[in-house]
């Protein structure tokens, strides 16, 4: 599924099931809430913080889909084309990064 059919996928989802979108400050920080729970499973499971009972039960892949439809939701709100913004991205970094990563002496292996 590429980009276009995941963002009209989530439209329809808000359409059906949902009243309308949050508006954009709401979903935004409802962006960074669903991040702030990525970012404590990883901190507990894969750094130095012990993990608590109660977080070993938590879905790292559910978080991070939580964290991707919210974002899908402020593109669709927005206007953003995230099929075309993923490709100019992902071209600008293999321009700008390849070379870099390439001759980095702390990457090689």
């Amino acid at each position: 599924m590429d980009f276009t059919s995941i963002q009209q996928t989530v439209d329809k989802w808000i359409e059906n099931h949902g009243v309308r979108y949050f508006n954009e400050l709401t979903n935004m920080a409802q962006l960074t809430e669903e991040v702030g729970e990525v970012a404590r499973i990883i901190a507990r499971r894969y750094g130095e913080q012990s993990e608590k009972n109660s977080d070993k039960n938590k879905d790292l892949g559910e978080e991070l889909a939580d964290v991707i439809f919210v974002a899908i939701c402020l593109a669709n709100q927005t206007g953003v084309d995230l099929q075309e913004a993923f490709t100019k991205k992902l071209k600008d970094k293999t321009k700008r990064d390849h070379n870099r990563h390439q001759n980095n002496p702390k990457l090689k292996l």
